[in-house]
Order: structure tokens, then C-alpha cells, then sequence
């Protein structure tokens, strides 16, 4: 079966709770299942994976690519804009990965404009609130279709 997994970085265990004015009342929870149903419709199989430690994620992708993961879909949350460890781990992969943001990142602080991890993704998808997860996980599936 194909395999994808959803990566969520730093602080989005939070969400629900984090700056609902930003993100909305969306729990990771919603998130997770939100993804999952839409993978047993599309007929693929996602395992979500959250953190809040750099090294874990790394560790996670590394696994990824042992085990032949197809893609990936991942908000790095803030160590998108500075984890150059994180941007060379995705590197290693060599299926698609999508990056994804709830947020607009361009239309707010300076910092949040700049993704490390850019550079090693297929494509972004940001701004949709929930939505975003959804299109990134449909592009995944997409572009695995393209690649077999």
C-alpha cells in the first residue's frame, strides 16, 4: 500500500490552544483525523508523526527513507525558517514532499517569509487553515501516481 507520512513540527501539538486568531479552534486531533479519512478515501495510508524535538524528526525521516516511505507532507512549524538539520534530512528523501502551512507565512512576521526547507520540497501550500493538510496529502498522492 502506499505509505505517506505527515510530519508535524514544533509547537503544532498546540494547536486549538496557539493563537487562535492565526490558526483557528482546529486541534492537531482534527488535523490527524481530518488526513487520515481523506487517505482511506484516496486509498493511501498516513501516519501522522509529531514532535517537538529537531533530532526526532530528522530521525523519523531518516526511517522514512529506509523504509521506502512514497512521500512526505510536513509543517516544520518555526524550524522552517532556520533548521538547516531538518532541510538536509528532507534532502536524503527521495520521494515528493510537500511543505505545509494553516497560515499565510508570507503575509506575516518578516522571518516567517523564509523557508530552509523550500529548496528540497516538490511545491508549499499555505493559508487554507485545515484545507492545507488536505491539498498537500491529494499533491502527494498525485504526484506519486505521476512517478509509478
Amino acid at each position: 500500500m502506499t505509505k505517506i507520512l505527515a510530519l508535524h513540527g514544533i509547537n503544532l501539538n498546540m494547536f486549538g490552544k496557539r493563537d487562535p486568531a492565526q490558526y483557528g479552534r482546529v486541534t492537531s486531533q482534527d488535523i490527524y483525523t481530518s488526513i487520515e479519512k481523506l487517505g482511506k478515501e484516496l486509498g493511501v495510508e498516513v501516519e501522522n508523526y509529531q514532535t517537538n524535538d529537531e533530532g526526532a524528526i530528522c530521525m523519523k525521516i531518516h526511517q522514512a527513507f529506509l523504509d521506502g516511505v512514497d512521500a512526505i507532507m510536513i509543517n516544520a512549524g518555526a524550524w522552517t525558517h532556520y533548521s538547516y538539520g531538518l532541510r538536509d534530512a528532507l534532502a536524503i528523501f527521495t520521494g515528493p514532499i510537500v511543505e505545509v502551512h494553516m497560515s499565510n507565512v508570507h503575509a506575516r512576521e518578516e522571518f516567517r517569509h523564509h523557508s530552509v526547507i523550500s529548496a528540497v520540497v516538490k511545491g508549499q501550500i499555505v493559508g487554507f487553515g485545515l484545507d492545507s493538510y488536505l491539498l498537500a496529502l491529494r499533491a502527494c498522492v498525485a504526484m506519486i501516481g505521476q512517478n509509478k
